[in-house]
């Protein structure tokens, strides 16, 4: 729908506070919707792969269905996979057995999507993308969503890797470095909503091998709220198109609540056919 008008899909994370986004992919594959670029961060990422492989309901599956069965979220998992979840299941389990992953759809489609990660040892940014192997790709989508302090460091290219949102949690800059200048971004907290920049230093002993990154955790709400700052001047100038929950929301990063989730599904598909009929999409 938007590949002629060149208008590019930015999605941001938040953890199970991306069930919104899956809400929102999923109208948009009802609608036939498909833009001709995106670029995803951490569960943005996670949804957005699923988005690409034309798979409608498969991240709403792994965000309430599979989390009710399972129990992928928690403390007891860091025993065996240090990690608060429980990564054998969501990225070989779910992916290659549960409910698939189509490669070959993902591949063939001609969208491009980048998916964010931040470089342990620059700390900065990486906008990654693969279109031909299953293994990399798995490996950037898990690296983008390796929330720091609770989920390991993961390698990309033999570099070690974290969430992508500790420097560029709304990578609408990165899309219009690509060429699209006209964005639909889709946020995860509500219109207003800002980090408290409180100067929280992060302990000495924590990533003491990756000095950059320690900077950056450093200055992760201010440059999140710079970013929403950036976002809200864009939509005043009509240059993006934002889709956010109404309210302030009541789930949290690392939710397990899945009658709040179903809630947070149904919010994300009604706030997206609530913008595509304002705009006359």
């Amino acid at each position: 729908m938007f590949e002629q008008q060149k208008i590019g899909l930015v999605l941001e994370g938040g953890g199970m506070r991306g069930t919104f986004t899956s809400g929102v992919l999923d109208f948009f594959m009802d609608k036939g919707v498909s833009f001709p670029y995106g670029v995803g961060v951490s569960a943005g990422a996670c949804n957005g792969v699923s988005y690409v492989s034309h798979q409608r309901g498969r991240a709403k599956f792994s965000n309430i269905d599979l989390l009710e069965k399972y129990d992928y979220i928690g403390l007891h998992h860091l025993w065996k996979q240090h990690s608060i979840l429980d990564m054998d299941m969501l990225y070989h389990q779910f992916t290659e057995h549960i409910l698939p992953f189509s490669y070959a759809d993902y591949f063939r489609n001609p969208m491009r999507f980048e998916m964010v990660t931040t470089n342990c040892l620059t700390g900065e940014a990486c906008y990654l993308e693969e279109k031909a192997d299953p293994r990399r790709l798995i490996d950037i989508v898990k690296a983008s969503a390796s929330l720091p302090y609770v989920c390991p460091i993961m390698y990309v290219d033999n570099l070690p890797m974290l969430d992508g949102g500790i420097v560029d949690s709304i990578p609408v800059e990165r899309a219009i470095s690509q060429g699209y200048q006209t964005n639909v971004v889709v946020l995860t907290r509500n219109k207003g909503y800002r980090k408290h920049e409180g100067g929280i230093k992060i302990p000495p002993f924590i990533y003491r091998k990756y000095p950059q990154l320690r900077t950056v955790l450093n200055r992760r709400a201010e440059l999140y709220n710079k970013q929403l700052d950036l976002v809200d001047r864009l939509e005043r100038e009509g240059k993006v198109w934002v889709i956010r929950p109404e309210r302030p929301l009541n789930v949290k990063r690392m939710e397990k609540d899945t009658t709040k989730l179903t809630a947070l599904y149904n919010e994300g598909y009604a706030c997206a056919r609530l913008m595509w009929e304002r705009q006359g999409w």
